[in-house]
């Protein structure tokens, strides 16, 4: 017998004509052992093949029997072939039998990231099948397989007494620990290039404990997923009773899937759920649809004025697609559709709180010193005796601006040209179109101040009809043709003082806006879009205090306010206040209750605490000019870490406004919030809304000032592989067959598997 001996160290030898495997399975980890042993080197020291029949090489010793015809290659040896990568303490070759045996912290790392371990292996001579015993397979998204005896043909392995998870099974000291869950299964195939694993008399244990057996489980591996069903969804409320809803995923190409979800209940007929979704090289659309048949209680529609029919069945059915198409780097096109069969059907699916639903549809144009837009809209209400023949229809709405450089004074010179047309069913129409023109300047002077001085004109037609079909006289306008001419000029001066104070940086910051228009035929032209209106401070040191472009404020006015700030290395302060005078003393357009009726408005301001991640505090408040009376007094907070805190939600709007005005009528309400974690992964959470409205603060309301509208209380679990949540909620609110009541839910969802 001959042998050839490489003595130590013998390295980056490349061996020609050899056939290893270009995947080897490892063994080397029982099924109830899933940890991983020592890192596989991230890099081998053998060369790169320059084709499929060469294999690159390195070992620490290397002998070759060439009577026998095996080759022995000890201590770091290191394969490399095709992409793949295979290490071993010890690899015998036998040429004659084709037999090929690595042994001894064996791993191999395919070109997918897929990782093998083992401490011994078996393959054919064509080095692409094999066998294993107690093998460990650590995916490369994250999963791993574990199994008593395992083999692979053909890419497809199989896997006896197999397990798969998806957690982590060491804890963050490099302990061993038990994964959250893991599928048990007589068999097991994983394809890595379908990235699917199926199973064969599978059940899934959750902390240690079985749950129901899932005789043809298969799900997807990796970020690509494939078609399968996906984890169901539990919950029962007064509405339709118990819920399953079982969604099943098909994947119809790389850029679009669909999922559809019966949704089967006890108490009602079962609802069908479809959800599809395309991605494509210039934007992306989705459509969501949800259809049944049952009964539903008629509401109201106050432009009908009469008693809401009895109930009915029907075809119910919400229908919601959404998209966006980037034509160029400037141009896109993006639309909407939001329409349900009647008003209640979305609350009494759960689907949506929503009371409005808007349609939309539009293009756009963005450039680097210009805007262009076309839309229109048109919008479905779902609130209980408002009139559907009242909603307004917007088609067409133009905006185009364009911002330019003065050249003969500096600053910034803004052109602006906008149309709208709006239309009702059962009410007033109104088109309006206007060309409007902003100059402004931002200077410094030589003492830090900073003033800002602004001009503004516009010229506005409008055309109405109908208009003693608006409610609100004051909405309304004259018919037929209206013309406008604004006209407004304002000065801003800002004066930061800024120093060192308390261990930071503290700024204080007057400020003092003039502001010059004439007066101006507003009531005599449609409201549309400056309904809502309400000093705060956002506004204050607006040009035009009014929401929209149908109402402009022509007053002379002088505003006035200070702003304060302290930063600290953990701590910042924020807060402004203010209030304005009018200087002439024309009757104001503004109604009483908003804080600029009177020639001396009310005082606003907000203040903003933040303590490093701990707290966050707002408060906005407007407080009465005459008696300091609070008529707003809006408060939100947050409270603690990320795993336990608490929200706090306080408004209360006390205008006295007359009761015809929409949108700006008295309103207290309480929102709480909040969220304990008392254990590593347990936490327990809640929410509440509390109607805290009376007669006395709106006289329409049929609060008692303690009216709960929705209670929610859960537990929850979560840690890297697995999330579990109860909640139960009740409402307490009805609307139509969307009755109030208690509602559970059951959320559960593994990581690492599913779509």
């Amino acid at each position: 017998m001959q042998t050839v001996l490489f003595p130590f160290p013998v390295r980056h030898a490349l061996l020609a004509g050899a056939a290893l495997p270009g995947f080897l399975l490892a063994p080397a980890a029982l099924a109830q052992q899933l940890n991983e042993p020592a890192a596989p080197i991230s890099a081998p020291d053998a060369p790169m093949p320059e084709n499929d029949d060469q294999i690159g090489f390195a070992a620490d010793a290397l002998q070759y029997d060439s009577n026998s015809e095996i080759v022995t290659a000890d201590g770091n040896v290191q394969l490399l072939r095709d992409g793949n990568r295979l290490r071993a303490d010890k690899i015998v070759w036998n040429r004659t039998s084709g037999k090929v045996e690595a042994i001894g912290n064996v791993s191999i790392i395919d070109p997918e990231g897929n990782i093998a371990y083992g401490d011994r292996i078996d393959v054919t001579d064509t080095l692409k099948d094999g066998a294993v015993d107690n093998m460990l397979l650590v995916l490369q998204s994250g999963g791993r397989l574990a199994s008593v005896k395992g083999t692979r043909a053909n890419g497809v392995y199989t896997l006896n007494r197999a397990t798969y998870t998806g957690c982590a099974v060491e804890d963050s000291h490099g302990c061993p620990k038990e994964p959250t869950w893991q599928i048990n299964a007589i068999r097991v195939i994983y394809d890595p290039v379908r990235q699917r694993v199926t199973y064969k008399n599978a059940n899934i244990e959750l902390f240690g404990l079985p749950l129901i057996p899932l005789p043809g489980l298969s799900h997807p591996v990796g970020d690509g997923g494939s078609s399968g069903l996906m984890v169901p969804n539990l919950r029962y409320d007064r509405n339709n009773g118990f819920e399953v809803a079982l969604p099943y995923y098909f994947k119809l190409a790389p850029n679009r899937d669909i999922t559809v979800t019966p949704h089967v209940y006890t108490d009602t007929l079962p609802m069908l759920e479809a959800n599809y979704r395309h991605l494509y090289d210039r934007g992306a659309y989705q459509v969501t649809g949800f259809i049944t048949h049952g009964s539903r209680v008629a509401t109201s529609d106050s432009s009908a004025g009469t008693t809401p029919a009895a109930s009915e069945k029907d075809i119910r059915g919400y229908l919601d697609a959404s998209g966006k198409m980037q034509l160029s780097p400037e141009w896109s096109l993006d639309g909407s559709i939001r329409f349900a069969t009647d008003r209640t059907f979305l609350r009494r699916y759960d689907i949506s709180r929503d009371d409005r639903l808007r349609s939309t549809l539009g293009a756009q144009r963005i450039g680097d010193d210009s805007y262009f837009s076309i839309r229109g809209w048109t919008v479905q209400t779902l609130r209980q005796g408002d009139s559907q023949g009242q909603t307004p229809i917007a088609l067409p709405v133009i905006d185009y601006r364009l911002r330019l450089k003065d050249p003969l004074l500096g600053g910034v010179l803004q052109l602006q040209a906008n149309t709208l047309a709006i239309t009702r069913t059962s009410g007033q129409d109104t088109q309006r179109a206007f060309a409007a023109a902003e100059w402004s300047l931002r200077t410094l002077t030589g003492l830090g101040q900073e003033v800002t001085f602004t001009g503004y004109l516009r010229g506005d037609v409008y055309h109405s009809s109908d208009n003693a079909l608006t409610s609100v006289v004051s909405y309304a306008g004259d018919p037929g043709w209206q013309a406008r001419g604004i006209a407004a000029a304002a000065v801003d001066m800002r004066w930061p003082f800024v120093g060192e104070a308390f261990g930071g940086v503290q700024r204080i910051a007057p400020r003092v806006q003039i502001v010059a228009a004439p007066h101006l035929a507003n009531l005599s032209l449609p409201n549309e879009d400056a309904r809502a209106v309400d000093l705060e401070d956002s506004n204050l040191f607006a040009l035009n205090r009014f929401a929209g472009y149908d109402r402009f404020e022509d007053s002379t006015r002088i505003t006035y306010g200070l702003e304060y700030s302290l930063a600290l290395p953990d701590f910042s302060l924020d807060a402004n206040v203010g209030q304005s005078y009018r200087i002439d003393n024309r009757p104001a357009i503004l109604p009483d209750g908003t804080g600029l009726s009177d020639r001396t408005s009310d005082i606003v301001g907000r203040t903003t605490v933040r303590y490093k991640d701990f707290l966050a505090l707002t408060h906005r408040y407007r407080v009465d000019k005459d008696n300091l009376a609070v008529r707003r007094n809006e408060i939100d907070a947050t409270v603690g870490t990320k795993k336990t805190y608490a929200m706090v939600g306080y408004l209360r709007l006390n205008r006295d406004v007359a009761s015809g005005l929409e949108d700006l009528q008295d309103r207290e309400e309480l929102r709480l919030g909040g969220r304990i974690q008392f254990a590593r992964f347990w936490s327990v959470f809640g929410s509440t809304v509390i109607d805290l409205t009376d007669a006395r603060e709106a006289p329409n309301s049929t609060s008692d000032g303690y009216e709960p509208v929705r209670h929610r209380l859960g537990v929850a679990y979560e840690d890297d592989c697995l999330t579990l949540g109860l909640t139960w909620r009740r409402d307490y609110q009805a609307n139509g067959d969307a009755r109030k009541g208690n509602g559970f839910q059951l959320r559960l969802a593994f990581r690492n598997i599913g779509i």
